[in-house]
């Protein structure tokens, strides 16, 4: 019984470790994220194997990103952009975490 019941606690703690984790930005303008515009509004980003996907309804985008830690907690969640409308990286408010995305794609409307 302890062996099962060891083998249950493994197997719980794999699913959680490999589940995507997921945050929500709402960007105020348009972006570009990995060559896909993206209008303004709140979306959803899931992280999962160094890859972020920003979803709302239909509209997907997706890119390498690096999760990075900082030493303090982000008071609330910004954007940083560069050339004005590529996403550069995201700092969720509340925790330590910044999402730095990969320079790839070509920006397309």
């Amino acid at each position: 019984m302890v062996k099962g019941l060891t083998i249950g606690f493994a197997t719980l703690a794999l699913a959680v470790a490999s589940a995507a984790t997921s945050y929500n930005v709402t960007f105020f303008e348009p972006v570009v994220v990995n060559g896909t515009t993206l209008k303004a509004g709140d979306y959803k980003v899931e992280i999962s194997d160094n890859k972020a996907i920003i979803k709302k309804g239909k509209v997907v985008a997706e890119s390498p990103v690096r999760v990075e830690s900082n030493e303090a907690k982000y008071p609330s969640t910004s954007v940083r952009l560069l050339g004005g409308t590529q996403v550069d990286e995201i700092r969720v408010g509340g925790t330590r975490t910044r999402l730095v995305f990969e320079k790839t794609g070509v920006a397309t409307n």
